[in-house]
C-alpha cells in the first residue's frame, strides 16, 4: 500500500515539476533582451505561444484518452507523451527563430497537456488496484505534484533559469527522467470495450455520452466557465503585480512579487489536504459551490488590494484563498468526473474534463478576459480595480447558476466503526 502511494507521489512530483519549470517564467524568458540571454520577443508574440496550450487541451486530453481507452496502456502512452514533449523542450531551448519557437513549445504542449489527464487515470486506476480509497488516498498524493510545481518555479528563480533558456533545458530533463518512470508504474491497461455497442464507440467517442446525463453534463458545462476564471488569473495575476512598479517601486510586494505569487502555490498544497474531508462531508456540489465564493474572493481581494500599508493584506489574502478556488474545483472536480464515467471510458472522461476546463475555458477566457483589460485601458494604464470586480462578479453570477441548476444529493460518508 505505501509503496503504491509513494510511486505515485514521484510520478505526481515529475508530472508537476516539468510545467512549473516554464509556464511561469517563459514569458520573462521570451521578453528578456537577447545580450541578457533571452529572446527580445514582443508581448504580443508571448501572448500567442501562451494561446497554445488552450488549443492543445483542446485537442489532445480527448484523443489521447481515446487511444488510452482502446488501444494502448495509459502509462506507456504518458511515458512516450513526455519522451516527445522532451525533444520539443530541448529544441526550444536552442531556438531563437520566433516561428520555428512556436512551433517547437506547440509540439510540447500537444504531448504534454494530455499527460495531466493521463496521470490521474493512472493514479485512480493504481488506486483502485491497491484497494484504496480515492476521496481520501489521492489527494495526499497529488499535493506532491504542486510541491513539484513549486520547487522547479524557485530553481528558476535561484539559478537565474528564469530569464534563460536552462528553464527548458530543466523540463526536458525532467521530461526524460518521468519519461521512464513512466514505464514503471502500474500498468493501467486498455478497458474490454464491447464490440457492436454503437457508432460511438466504434468512432472512440464513447465519453460524449458523458453529455447525456444531465448532472454530468451541467458539471461539465461549468467546469468550462470555471474554467475561464482560472485562465484569467494565470494570464493576468502577475501583469497586475507587475504594475505596481509604476506607484510603488520600493514596496517589498514588488521587490518579491515572485514569492508572493508562489504563496498560492503553497495554498494549494494545504487545501488539496482538505478535499477528502469536504467531499466526504459536503458532497461535490457543496465543495464546487465553495470553490465558485473563493474565485469571487480572489478577484476581489485582488480588486481591493494594493502595494502599501494594510492593502497588502488584500494581496496576501487572495494568494492564499487561490489554494480553495483552484484545488476545490480542479482535483474534485476530477474526482466527481472518475466517479461518473463508466470504467470503459475512463481515460477518455478524464480528457473531456480536460478539454472543457484547460481546452474551452483558457480560449474563452483568454479572449474574453483580453476584451476586458482592453475595454479598461486608457493610454497604456490599466483600470484594474475595475477589470478584477468584474471578474469577481462573473464568478459570482456562474455560482449562483451552478447552485440552481447542479442537482447532487450527497449520501455523507460515515466512520468505518459507526
Amino acid at each position: 500500500m505505501k509503496n503504491i502511494k509513494l510511486r505515485l507521489i514521484v510520478m505526481n512530483f515529475l508530472q508537476f515539476f516539468i510545467w512549473g519549470a516554464w509556464l511561469c517564467t517563459l514569458g520573462l524568458y521570451m521578453t528578456t533582451p537577447t545580450e541578457e540571454g533571452g529572446l527580445a520577443f514582443d508581448g504580443a508574440l508571448v501572448g500567442s505561444v501562451f494561446a497554445l496550450s488552450g488549443i492543445a487541451s483542446l485537442i489532445m486530453p480527448a484523443l489521447i484518452g481515446i487511444v488510452s481507452d482502446k488501444w494502448i496502456n495509459a502509462e506507456r502512452l504518458m511515458g512516450g507523451l513526455h519522451f516527445v514533449g522532451a525533444i520539443a523542450l530541448f529544441s526550444a531551448a536552442f531556438i531563437s527563430d520566433y516561428d520555428w519557437f512556436k512551433i517547437a513549445m506547440l509540439v510540447n504542449m500537444l504531448a504534454y497537456m494530455p499527460t495531466l489527464s493521463l496521470s490521474y487515470t493512472v493514479a485512480y486506476n493504481a488506486i483502485d488496484k491497491a484497494g484504496l480509497d480515492r476521496v481520501k488516498d489521492y489527494p495526499p498524493v497529488r499535493v506532491w505534484g504542486t510541491v513539484g510545481f513549486i520547487v522547479a518555479m524557485w530553481i528558476d528563480n535561484f539559478t537565474g533559469f528564469s530569464a534563460n533558456n536552462g528553464q527548458l533545458i530543466m523540463a526536458g530533463v525532467a521530461s526524460v527522467v518521468m519519461g521512464f518512470y513512466c514505464f514503471t508504474l502500474p500498468a493501467c491497461p486498455p478497458a474490454k470495450a464491447m464490440k457492436n455497442s454503437g457508432l460511438l464507440s466504434m468512432l472512440g467517442l464513447d465519453a460524449l455520452s458523458l453529455f447525456k446525463n444531465y448532472r454530468t453534463a451541467v458539471f461539465l458545462l461549468f467546469s468550462f466557465l470555471l474554467g475561464a476564471a482560472l485562465q484569467v488569473t494565470n494570464m493576468y495575476g502577475v501583469p497586475f503585480l507587475d504594475s505596481f512598479k509604476a506607484t510603488s517601486p520600493d514596496s517589498w510586494a514588488v521587490k518579491y512579487a515572485v514569492i508572493l505569487s508562489s504563496l498560492s502555490q503553497v495554498s494549494e498544497t494545504l487545501f488539496i489536504l482538505a478535499i477528502p474531508f469536504f467531499m466526504s462531508r459536503y458532497g461535490i456540489k457543496r465543495v464546487m459551490i465553495i470553490s465558485f465564493m473563493a474565485w469571487v474572493l480572489r478577484f476581489g481581494f485582488f480588486a481591493i488590494g494594493g502595494p502599501e500599508g494594510f492593502s497588502v493584506l488584500f494581496l496576501i489574502l487572495s494568494m492564499i484563498v487561490y489554494g480553495m478556488a483552484f484545488d476545490f474545483f480542479n482535483v474534485s472536480g476530477s474526482l466527481f468526473i472518475a466517479d461518473e464515467a463508466p470504467a470503459e471510458i475512463k481515460a477518455s472522461a478524464q480528457g473531456i474534463f480536460m478539454m472543457m476546463t484547460n481546452g474551452l475555458g483558457s480560449i474563452v477566457g483568454g479572449y474574453g478576459a483580453g476584451w476586458v483589460i482592453k475595454s479598461h485601458t486608457v493610454a497604456g494604464v490599466i483600470d484594474w480595480t475595475s477589470c478584477w470586480t468584474i471578474f469577481a462578479g462573473y464568478a459570482l453570477v456562474i455560482g449562483v447558476l451552478f447552485a440552481l441548476t447542479f442537482h447532487y444529493k450527497h449520501q455523507r460518508v460515515k466512520p468505518a466503526n459507526a
